[in-house]
């Protein structure tokens, strides 16, 4: 019989799920800074001042240079795995005029139209690859 998994092994298998990347504790601590960034577009004033230079915008947040340049680059996949909460980053792409389905379809590679069309027939199959480590 063997004892209960340390937490930072339990949490270590979930970097082996292909595709799929969870918000831990340690992705919250890694991009705080960068999500309140985004939760600050929530108000009309800082959207005005986003929208009028990005780049200097940022550069008001404590961020890391690979996070703002993914900011730039709307570069959702690099976000996330550089501690950004989808629901946060939401309102990036909302900013940019740009609903939910339109900004994760560029996530996956697809076409909105494709994208929305898995959804309707019920997402991705559960076949394919299931571990990165082990390749099934």
């Amino acid at each position: 019989m063997t004892g209960p998994k340390d937490i930072h092994t339990y949490l270590a298998e979930f970097d082996d799920i292909p595709g799929t990347r969870v918000f831990t504790a340690q992705r919250a601590r890694k991009g705080y800074w960068l999500n309140q960034f985004a939760m600050s577009l929530m108000k009309p004033e800082n959207r005005v001042r986003w929208k009028a230079d990005e780049r200097a915008y940022l550069d008001g947040w404590p961020m890391t240079e690979e996070q703002k340049q993914a900011v730039l680059d709307r570069d959702y996949n690099s976000l996330l795995d550089l501690g950004g909460n989808i629901y946060f980053l939401a309102k990036v792409f909302s900013t940019d005029g740009l609903s939910f389905v339109q900004a994760v379809s560029t996530m996956t590679g697809m076409s909105v139209e494709d994208y929305q069309q898995m959804m309707i027939a019920g997402g991705r199959s559960p076949d394919g690859v299931r571990s990165i480590r082990e390749g099934n």
